[in-house]
Parts: C-alpha cells; structure tokens; sequence
C-alpha cells in the first residue's frame, strides 16, 4: 500500500462513525500545527489559501491550486481533502479533467460545489450539478485511487437559502456518487438533523466557520460526521495582523503584538523536522 491509498483509507474510516474536527490550513505551517494538535485529517481552504496570495476567494487559478495541494499534500502524513471550488472548468468533462489532475496531488478527498460565481445566477441547475457530479465520480473510479467525492449544495453560502432546494440537490449528489454531502451554511439544528436524515447513511459535513453555541458533541448528537471551519483559522489570523498592523499604522503603537505566539514555541513546533 502506497502513503498515499493509506491516507485514502484512512480517511473514509474516519467517516465510517462518530464525529470529527478537519481543520483547514492554509500553508505548511498552518498544516504543521494542526498536525501537531492531533486532528486525524486536513482540508484546504480556496479562501484562506487566496487570502494568503493576495487574492480573493474564486480567484485563484486551477494550476496555482494544484501546486496548493501538493504543498499540503506534503507537510504532513494526515489525509487531506481538497476544497476544490466548482471543479475549475465550465463542463462535466472539464470537471473530470481537473479531478483527475486533483487525485494525482495525493488528495485523500475532492469536494465539488455547484455555485457558478455569478451573484446574479449563482446556482448552477441541478441537472448540470448532478451532470458534473458524475463526471467527477467517473474520474475518480477510473482511477481507482479511493478519492473520496463529497457533493456541496451552496444555496445557503450564495444567498439562496431554500433548504428543501438544498436538500433535493444533496440527494441528487448523492445518487450521482458522491460519498459525503455538504451544505455550507446551515446553521439550525433543525436544519442540520434535516440534511443528515435525507442523505443518510451517507456522512454529512457541517461548516462551523465562526463562533456557536454548538458543540462537537452536540453536533456529534444531531448524526453530523464530520465538521469543517473553512477560511475561520485563517481569518482569525489576519484578524491578529490587521489589528497589530493598523495600531502600528495610524498609532505607532506596538500593543497589537499581546499574546502572539513565541518564538521559541514556533521554532520547537518546527525544528527537527517536524
């Protein structure tokens, strides 16, 4: 068995029962704390890794973000699922392609949304989300790899916040092959033991992406899987930057740097090849 199909394997035990935090790096270093934290996988995040670019979310280009996850890929020895946007193509068998180039970075998971980027239309209909969804499962089975394929419904992340609509599309992604269903920005118990019962048994992902009053074990007890907080580490890193950066700025003040991180800390967190 290669590191890689251990990875793969690995990472669809985990999902087999319980409930699970993978957090989502945005560089080596961020992969190589949460390593170090203990968490049994990683997911990359399109926002945070564009942030740290310069640029914004939806921005980045499809080459650039596979380099991204062969980074990730390589800081550490956890599976790691791959935020992978809308498939970075405008048809089913440009999905395909770009999946196929997304397994060969060592991804344990490939996540595909059905949001067209468009504020005006920003849902794609869900015969071209389901179209594009088997494209997606065709490539990994072709490839034989054990990529897990998790389908997004997005229509609460783009202002369309319809939950049956939601549903109906989680259940399509899921006839077509997806293996885990997501759908960013569900908040509501109600809403979350809804998704969970209309695709069960298949494993549901939960964003948390800023502070709840729900726990792990709570949302354990509502039958969610797994959780993810998308670009919420990075972000709570900028946050710290920007605050101490601007009190520099328009203060001259260095009260910003209370409570970062040591050096000393940082340098044993990464010496001797951890």
């Amino acid at each position: 068995m290669t590191a890689f199909e251990g990875r793969r394997k690995a990472s669809h035990e985990l999902h087999k029962s319980g409930c699970f935090v993978i957090p989502n790096p945005w560089d080596t270093g961020s992969a190589k704390m949460l390593a170090s934290l203990g968490f049994k996988a990683l997911a990359t995040t399109s926002s945070g890794f564009a942030w740290s670019q310069g640029s914004a979310d939806g921005a980045t280009p499809r080459e650039a973000v596979l380099q991204h996850l062969r980074t990730i890929v390589a800081a550490t020895e956890l599976p790691v699922n791959a935020d992978f946007e809308s498939g970075y193509a405008s048809t089913p068998e440009g999905v395909a392609e770009s999946v196929r180039m997304a397994i060969d970075t060592g991804v344990a998971g490939i996540s595909i949304e059905d949001s067209t980027g468009d504020a005006n239309d920003p849902l794609r209909p869900i015969e071209a989300g389901v179209a594009r969804m088997k494209a997606a499962r065709r490539a990994i089975d072709e490839s034989r790899s054990g990529v897990m394929l998790v389908g997004r419904a997005e229509n609460f992340i783009v202002n369309r916040p319809d939950l049956d609509d939601t549903i109906a599309r989680l259940k399509a992604y899921s006839a077509a092959g997806a293996d885990c269903l997501y759908a960013p920005g569900i908040k509501a118990r109600e809403q979350i033991s809804a998704v969970v019962a209309a695709v069960a048994p298949k494993p549901v992902n939960l964003l948390i992406g800023s502070t709840s009053e729900l726990t792990l074990k709570d949302v354990a007890a509502l039958g969610v899987r797994r959780i993810s907080v998308g670009g919420a580490l990075a972000r709570c890193a900028w946050g710290g930057f920007m605050r101490a950066a601007r009190m520099l700025a328009s203060e001259g003040r260095f009260d910003g740097f209370s409570g970062a991180a040591s050096g000393k800390e940082l340098n044993e967190l990464f010496g001797n090849g951890r």
